[in-house]
């Protein structure tokens, strides 16, 4: 355990989820989702950094300042202005330059934003130490794969879909195998602006609502299991089907918040209605079938397949028995039981195909950078401000390494040595692991 306190922060494109650990006053396990946006609402006048959004009482036609763009950090300006709240009294009352960081990073961050990173850590910031890392790399430290009776999986694989986009990232022995790690150019962001285009085209124009329409997406939208079927079903019966649900947009002249219409509410002569039928389960069908927008990708199965098929032959089965869910976009009803279905279609008929969902799929990898951070091996992958100023990035790249060299670093991952002599495959314990219980004949050439 580090002897300053430690700053947690899983640094997403759409949301925050921010923590302190204190070693004088114990550990601080609450989370706190800050917005990652700076908002200007038309409303209230006013403009809202971070955790100030949430005194906003007027959400209708705001306009967002992201500092992500693409999945990657960019406007630093805002940035700054966000984690300037977050770490004030307000929030976390960080005191930088006694204090450690531990803060996610995009995957394939590009070498000259990783430099940035560095740059206001200890030069912007002055934190004594700090660690950055993907947050898929914190996830096998967590509790994602926990099962009681088996120690846990030393091969994995992790399905990150957040809200610029989904990501499947095999992990042996806390390794990511960058050469294998798949990307779908679908996340939240993509969602919520398909859908305000579908609802703006039949119904309401809201393609300024990004905040209302991202709460009629959350509220209402489920992942088909049937997809045909339930097309079908609203085809036959428009507006009264059992797909069909009312949400009733929000009125913030008299302060009402939107809502799904519950079964024998009484409509007030105000209340604007939004009918959501197939538009509950198209919008995250794109998950699955991307190419219906025109994207020339896999969809989210077929990709965990390719990336799966890139692994050592021997260590496949493992990866089918061990795949976890994270980010937001995994929480939607219906996605863990159709991913099911469609993987057990791809997978070899010898393998097992096992899927495990966390009880809060957001928070994840913030728990598990918690788990990270009390274990004996944060203290030795912290690079310090003084090694920082005495060798610059160079010191850094060192110690975490970089997915452009094919080197998973040392990002709370650990070291396995002489990968060299099985082919760049890192040599796996020989203790028997549940993932190899499960699995039987994986060596087989065996395919679909």
């Amino acid at each position: 355990m580090a002897a300053s306190p430690t700053v947690v922060l899983d640094n997403g494109g759409s949301t925050i989820k921010a923590g302190i650990v204190r070693t004088d006053l114990g550990d601080d396990d609450e989370v706190r989702l800050i917005p990652n946006a700076v908002v200007r609402s038309k409303g209230d006048k006013a403009t809202f950094v971070g955790h100030e959004i949430g005194r906003c009482k007027d959400y209708s036609a705001l306009h967002y300042r992201l500092p992500f763009e693409k999945g990657y950090l960019v406007d630093w300006d805002a940035q700054k202005a966000i984690w300037d709240g977050l770490f004030s009294s307000e929030v976390l009352s960080v005191n930088a330059p006694e204090s450690s960081l531990l803060i996610t990073e995009p995957y394939f961050n590009l070498p000259n934003i990783q430099e940035i990173y560095d740059q206001f850590v200890f030069e912007e910031y002055e934190f004594h130490s700090y660690h950055r890392c993907t947050p898929a790399s914190m996830i096998p430290y967590g509790q994602l794969f926990a099962v009681e009776g088996l120690q846990m999986p030393e091969c994995s694989l992790i399905v990150d879909s957040g809200f610029s986009f989904t990501h499947v990232i095999p992990i042996i022995n806390h390794q990511i195998q960058w050469h294998a790690v798949k990307r779908l150019d679908v996340g939240g962001k993509l969602l919520t602006n398909q859908l305000k285009e579908v609802i703006s085209y039949r119904q309401w124009n809201m393609m300024d609502e990004t905040y209302i329409v991202n709460h009629v997406k959350e509220s209402c939208c489920y992942v088909s299991t049937n997809f045909f079927a339930d097309l079908e079903t609203c085809r036959l019966k428009p507006k009264k089907s059992k797909i069909a649900l009312e949400y009733i947009l929000p009125n913030y002249v008299i302060n009402t918040g939107g809502a799904v219409r519950e079964p024998g509410y009484e409509l007030a002569p105000t209340d604007q209605v939004l009918v959501m039928e197939n538009e509950r389960f198209a919008i995250p069908e794109l998950l699955f079938r991307p190419d219906d927008i025109g994207l020339e990708q896999s969809g989210l199965p077929s990709m965990i397949a390719a990336s799966i098929s890139l692994l050592s032959e021997d260590l496949q089965g493992m990866f089918w028995a061990n795949i976890g869910l994270i980010g937001g976009n995994t929480k939607l009803p219906g996605f863990h039981e159709r991913l099911m279905s469609e993987l057990r279609s791809l997978a070899p008929v010898e393998c097992d195909v096992q899927i495990y969902r966390s009880k809060d799929a957001i928070t994840e990898a913030y728990r598990s950078s918690l788990e990270f951070v009390r274990s004996a091996d944060f203290t030795t992958r912290l690079v310090t401000r003084a090694e920082f100023l005495e060798s610059g990035t160079h010191a850094i790249r060192r110690k975490f390494g970089h997915w452009q060299s094919g080197d998973s670093g040392k990002s709370g991952e650990g070291v396995v040595a002489n990968s060299s002599s099985t082919g760049g495959v890192p040599q796996l314990s020989k203790k028997p692991s549940r993932s190899r219980i499960r699995t039987t004949a994986s060596t087989s050439s065996r395919r679909r």
